[in-house]
């Protein structure tokens, strides 16, 4: 079996950290570092750590270099990196004087493994051009072997003369050259995953549902859309691409993946209006007229309105068309905690002439999924609390949830809360952005939701397929948790409502599997969709696969 530990490679960041400043004495630009052979790093790069044990209690996501963070050890072969700080882009202030070069480490755990194997690596739309990625691989306490990266980015194990293969622990180092190449979105250790090669297995249901794969590879599948001639747009991340999914013969599985535009700035919302694509970047809003015409044949995006602001942070826009055709836009908080004002933390609805927009409700962190109630046309969506309040540890400590949110149609002014409050009346520690306001100037969720569970995607139900009493309830991709001990999320959740269309009659587990005992994540659900048939699309941004969810008596 072949798959990525939790590892505890404390000792690495260590060495990794002493590799930066060994570079930093070569000094340089990203062109000079673009000539930096794999015998230079062979001589420069420090020896790997001796130890690298896995440990249920480490947490990769607390131990960080400036500009950096560790990648969370997966269960599975193929690993997402949800975070561009996943690499230290060498443009960046912490990368600056790196020599041009860009550093991740990885630690890979082989358990009954015997070779041979290869290495994929990912970089999305922008590859690395030839002779400007090299791979380290070692073993724990053993001689790095630098390879430069071949322009399929396919790597075989046998190019490295140190590497046997058996069990144990491996570890990856990825040097990138050149201020373009800022982005590893993926990599994979093993022969190449089918679909079926997907470890569905783990994912637990309730009776009666069970779970396969819709389309496989979808790499940093994010948002998702149906037109109505049945295309499945996908939108992505740190990809920059905007896929198609068709299945011609209806059969619940995708037959054909196309790309249908590239090289955006995060484009993770996507939605259809009347024939014609509309997707988001980080400031703007892009439309590729009469889609159905152009899947084969892509055609150059055109800007719609390019006047959101600019920051990266929370800068990615899950968008929707609402019930009476107006364009719905969200613009988070461009921090963690934080009171910039307008037009940051709310939700926008956009001018018809989509030259515009007015500000609909205020006081939300960062909403990355939208839906309106089937009976009540109410917009409901979901927010991503706070990071860093505190411990939050098993039993202690719940600070705070993120939430499930409902815009009454009687409140022409909502605010729900942030900075100032958040979860049910919860203030915020920092009495700058709490003290002397009144928790009931503020909206309180229709549901709290898990601490840190990082809530993405949401609809509600509103097809045939499933029992009678889910119809109306909501199901919310979650994403999964990254300072919360123990890790919580990578789960499908289910939100009962009650009959009168406006609260909660609970929160619950639906699908969960994506998560092992020890934290580490084969997969990270990212949105929900409805399908005609009724049954449930779930897109992973990890894994970079949409799965499908259906019932049968």
């Amino acid at each position: 079996m072949l798959r990525n530990g939790t590892l505890a490679a404390i000792s690495a960041l260590a060495a990794l950290a002493a590799a930066f400043s060994l570079l930093q004495g070569c000094g340089g630009s990203a062109a000079q570092g673009a000539a930096l052979s794999a015998a230079q790093l062979a001589t420069s790069f420090p020896a790997p750590p001796t130890e690298a044990p896995r440990s249920a209690a480490f947490d990769p996501a607390n131990l960080s270099v400036p500009g950096g963070e560790w990648d969370q050890g997966q269960p599975a072969g193929r690993v997402s990196l949800e975070h561009n700080e996943a690499i230290l882009s060498p443009d960046s202030p912490a990368g600056s004087g790196l020599n041009g070069l860009a550093f991740c480490l990885y630690s890979v755990l082989l358990e009954d493994y015997s070779g041979p194997a290869s290495i994929d690596f990912n970089f999305g739309a922008a590859p690395p051009a030839p002779g400007s990625c090299f791979i380290g691989l070692a073993r724990p306490g053993q001689r790095w072997d630098w390879q430069a990266l071949p322009d399929d980015t396919l790597l075989s194990l046998d190019s490295f003369a140190p590497y046997t293969y058996d069990s144990g622990v491996m570890l990856v180092a990825v040097a990138l050259s050149g201020s373009a190449v800022k982005r590893l979105y993926s990599f994979q250790v093993g022969p190449y995953q089918e679909p079926g090669d997907l470890p569905l297995e783990t994912i637990t249901l309730p009776a009666g549902f069970s779970i396969s794969t819709y389309a496989y590879p979808v790499p940093n599948a994010r948002a998702m859309c149906r037109d109505s001639d049945g295309t499945v747009y996908v939108g992505s991340r740190s990809a920059g691409v905007v896929y198609a999914l068709r299945d011609f013969d209806l059969n619940g599985v995708n037959d054909d993946i196309s790309v249908v535009a590239s090289g955006i700035n995060e484009p993770v919302g996507v939605d259809v209006k009347d024939g014609d694509l509309y997707f988001s970047a980080i400031s703007a809003i892009y439309r590729i007229s009469d889609i159905a015409q152009h899947i084969d044949e892509p055609a150059a995006p055109e800007l719609v309105y390019g006047s959101y602001p600019t920051e990266q942070h929370h800068g990615w826009k899950f968008i929707r068309f609402g019930p009476q055709g107006q364009l719905f836009v969200p613009v988070g908080a461009p921090c963690n905690i934080c009171d910039a004002g307008d037009p940051y933390a709310n939700i926008t609805r956009m001018h018809a002439d989509l030259q515009g927009y007015d500000i609909i409700a205020r006081g939300i962190r960062n909403t990355v999924g939208f839906d309106w109630h089937p009976v009540t046309g109410e917009l409901w969506f979901t927010d991503n609390g706070r990071d860093e309040w505190g411990p939050d540890t098993e039993g202690t400590s719940n600070n705070p949830p993120c939430e499930l949110n409902r815009i009454d149609s009687a409140d022409a002014s909502p605010h729900f809360g942030y900075p100032h409050f958040h979860g049910m009346s919860q203030p915020d520690p920092d009495p700058q952005f709490s003290a002397g306001e009144n928790p009931a100037d503020y909206s309180e969720p229709v549901q709290p939701l898990g601490t840190h569970v990082a809530p993405l995607g949401m609809r509600f139900y509103t097809g045939s397929m499933f029992p009678a009493d889910y119809q109306g309830d909501v199901f919310i991709a979650e994403h999964g948790s990254w300072n919360r001990t123990p890790p919580l999320g990578a789960r499908v959740t289910r939100v009962r409502v009650n009959a009168d269309n406006e609260t909660s009659d609970g929160y619950e587990i639906f699908a969960e599997g994506w998560q092992d005992e020890f934290g580490g994540r084969w997969g990270r659900p990212v949105d929900v969709l409805v399908m005609p048939d009724g049954a449930l699309l779930v897109s992973d941004d990890q894994a970079g696969a949409i799965y499908r969810i259906s019932y049968s008596q």
